[in-house]
């Protein structure tokens, strides 16, 4: 919810209040979140070395701080410094909350993943619509009111984590495990490519839509609030029910795939937004996103399930860790990408993007089954069985 109150304003405050060029913001941000990605698989390791729960604080702790540093800064360098900061602390965050989730989880973690992203959808629509207040009133005091409350949201969130959830211990490991092994292994980093790749597609809504709507359509504007209205809200209904279907890695490679169909289909939806009267130019963009989010759902419960399936119990921190830098490299990609790509060439940019999607969910099954020949057979029943002896799922098997 604290991200929702501050993401959707932020470019406004850095911009009208701080009076950074948008150039200068957009380098900074650049330069911040490449920076981030060096903290994925180092804070993995301590997760796994000295439990998740306590590196997740410790990341919690920092992001509100360097969020609430965000009120001080005057300057480009401070700017960019805050905000490297806070993205190598989400990095870890990532890494260490992964490995929290496989923990909680018990015997069934993606379906535990899949329902806590309800959650989290639901907080930040409730979070952007609080930021529509503070953009409303566009005064400094309102912006420094939303980045204190998403400070104040690392620290509730710290303690809540706290009280709530338990302190696991880390898990036994092999002699032969390293604090790298995860980069030898073949079938993950090709999954993790797989996923980062398909990661564009939550920008396709975010990002491509509106400015097509904008530029190419004579759809009226508030069609761009309906499509991210849209977006949330068929995520916030179906993905705990999708996401309860999706557990083993075999399962989570036929997600991808029918993930990669369902974008096939939506991508031309939204090139056709451009070629039918005003009137009809909101409907199909609605019904574009609706088949889009559906694939969303499948894509992102495919993820789960390989991505906490194929990690031995013993390195979830580490293998999250890098599962987590595979995303975020292919986001900060996918601005350059789907605007020189898909804007430049029109209506084949579309179709081009939404093969792509395809052709990345068709590698789903085969790569799952690969990376399922490559795993040790023990990790299934006896170090599971020992690694997880005496938790309790905190998700019932409905």
């Amino acid at each position: 919810m604290g991200n929702g109150l501050f993401n959707s304003a932020a470019v406004l405050y850095f911009t009208l209040v701080v009076h950074l060029p948008a150039a200068q913001v957009g380098l900074g941000l650049t330069i911040a979140g490449l920076t981030g990605l060096l903290a994925g698989i180092p804070a993995g390791n301590l997760a796994d070395r000295y439990g998740p729960r306590t590196v997740w604080l410790t990341t919690l702790a920092i992001q509100a701080a360097t969020m609430a540093a965000f009120v001080f800064i005057h300057s480009w360098v401070t700017f960019t410094l805050i905000a490297a900061l806070d993205r190598l602390a989400a990095t870890a965050s990532g890494a260490a909350g992964g490995a929290l989730i496989a923990r909680a989880g018990g015997e069934r973690p993606a379906a535990f993943r899949a329902r806590l992203r309800t959650f989290v959808n639901l907080g930040v629509v409730l979070g952007t619509l609080g930021s529509a207040f503070a953009v409303s009133v566009d005064t400094r005091p309102a912006y420094t009111a939303l980045i204190l409350a998403n400070a104040a949201s690392f620290a509730c969130a710290g303690l809540i984590a706290l009280i709530g959830v338990p302190n696991y211990q880390p898990l036994p490991r092999p002699r032969e495990h390293h604090g790298w092994a995860v980069l030898a292994d073949r079938p993950y980093l090709s999954f993790v490519a797989l996923y980062g790749a398909m990661g564009l597609q939550y920008q396709t809504v975010s990002l491509l839509l509106p400015i097509w709507l904008s530029a190419h359509t004579d759809a009226p504007r508030w069609t761009v609030a309906a499509v991210y209205a849209v977006n949330s809200g068929v995520c916030v209904l179906i993905q705990s029910r999708i996401g309860s279907r999706v557990e083993s890695p075999r399962q989570g490679g036929r997600a991808f795939r029918l993930a990669g169909l369902l974008f096939l289909v939506s991508c031309p939806l939204m090139a056709l937004t451009a070629d039918v009267p005003a009137w009809v130019a909101p409907g199909l963009a609605v019904l574009a996103v609706c088949v889009h989010s559906l694939g969303e759902v499948w894509e992102s419960s495919g993820g789960y399930a390989i991505g906490f399936g194929l990690a031995p119990d013993h390195a979830q921190g580490q293998y999250q860790g890098l599962f987590g830098i595979g995303f975020d490299a292919g986001q900060a990609l996918a601005p350059v990408i789907l605007t020189a790509a898909v804007l430049g060439l029109g209506h084949a940019g579309w179709l081009l993007l939404g093969a792509f999607f395809a052709a990345l969910g068709a590698a789903g099954p085969p790569v799952a089954a690969w990376a399922e020949r490559t795993r040790p057979t023990s990790q299934d029943t006896a170090g599971a069985a020992q690694g997880r002896s005496g938790e309790a799922p905190l998700l019932d098997a409905n």
